[in-house]
């Protein structure tokens, strides 16, 4: 678990969009996995400056966490939470069990640096971390949503933070957001599927990240209505066309492509992703991000 290039620039960009660091708690304690020289640009990205010896007490060797980083950029109390001492964290609390009532809405940001995806019992564990922000505070979250099979328990798809940061639940989904796993890949913010009416499919090669922004409206009782995907729902109140679970090529154009060899099939889709980005090529689900 740690804080990366892409990691930095993130929490960031959320203090750039109104996120409060004031009061912050650290799902895993978050090793800083960059240069000094990476952050020191990062910060200088969002208008922030600091010597180097101060960079050098953020970042530039092993072992250090993110607490001076955080502080940095405005956290006045962190907190952080492991199953185990191994790395020191503050508070031992395994997150498949919930989380006592003491932490409850006690933080302005609640961090999820990429722990959730191996907590078995993840229902309870983003419970968790939904009754532990306070009302006006903020989830953040850097998790895994494609080629990371094996990384952890899980990898997410776009659309549960979009079911599970809803008004039913207290929240307002204020941004969510996929890149590459790469030093220079563009961002990209996510359509909620029940809106564009489609899922929201990720279809590539490179493992891929996303990033969550969720802010805490109001304290409501975090799901006494489950969540189901949406074009289910769709179908199941509105008898909404199956048309929503993707667009369907016509008939002929099925006939033909069968006598194609999947193998084919696969060369062509990866050299147009390659080609024109996958990400690119679909703007009605997703829309580049513009960072300063």
């Amino acid at each position: 678990m740690g804080l990366d290039i892409n990691g930095t620039k993130f929490l960031l960009y959320a203090r750039s969009r109104g996120v409060s660091f004031d009061a912050i708690a650290m799902i895993g304690r978050q090793e800083m996995l960059i240069s000094p020289k990476d952050l020191a640009k990062n910060l200088r990205r969002f208008g922030l400056q600091f010597s180097n010896a101060e960079i050098d007490e953020m970042a530039g060797r092993p072992g250090i966490y993110a607490e001076s980083f955080l502080q940095a950029i405005g956290a006045r109390n962190v907190v952080s939470f492991d199953a185990s001492d191994y790395e020191s964290a503050s508070e031992i609390h395994d997150f498949n069990q919930p989380i006592p009532d003491k932490f409850k809405g006690s933080f302005s940001c609640v961090l999820d640096g990429g722990t959730l995806e191996h907590i078995f019992n993840f229902p309870t564990a983003i419970r968790n971390c939904m009754e532990m922000v306070a009302e006006g505070g903020h989830f953040l979250a850097i998790t895994p949503t494609n080629n990371h099979s094996g990384h952890g328990l899980y990898q997410f798809s776009p659309e549960l933070f979009f079911r599970i940061f809803s008004k039913e639940n207290g929240f307002s989904l204020e941004h969510l957001i996929v890149f590459e796993e790469t030093l220079t890949s563009p961002w990209y913010e996510v359509a909620d599927p029940r809106n564009v009416r489609q899922r929201v499919q990720i279809i590539n090669e490179s493992p891929t990240m996303l990033l969550v922004i969720a802010r805490k409206v109001k304290t409501v009782e975090i799901f006494r209505s489950m969540p189901q995907q949406s074009d289910y729902v769709a179908v199941w109140t509105d008898g909404d066309s199956p048309d929503r679970f993707g667009p369907r090529a016509p008939s002929g154009a099925i006939s033909k492509l069968s006598r194609i060899p999947s193998a084919v099939i696969r060369r062509i889709r990866l050299k147009i992703d390659r080609k024109t980005g996958m990400l690119n090529r679909r703007p009605q689900h997703f829309k580049k991000v513009d960072l300063p």
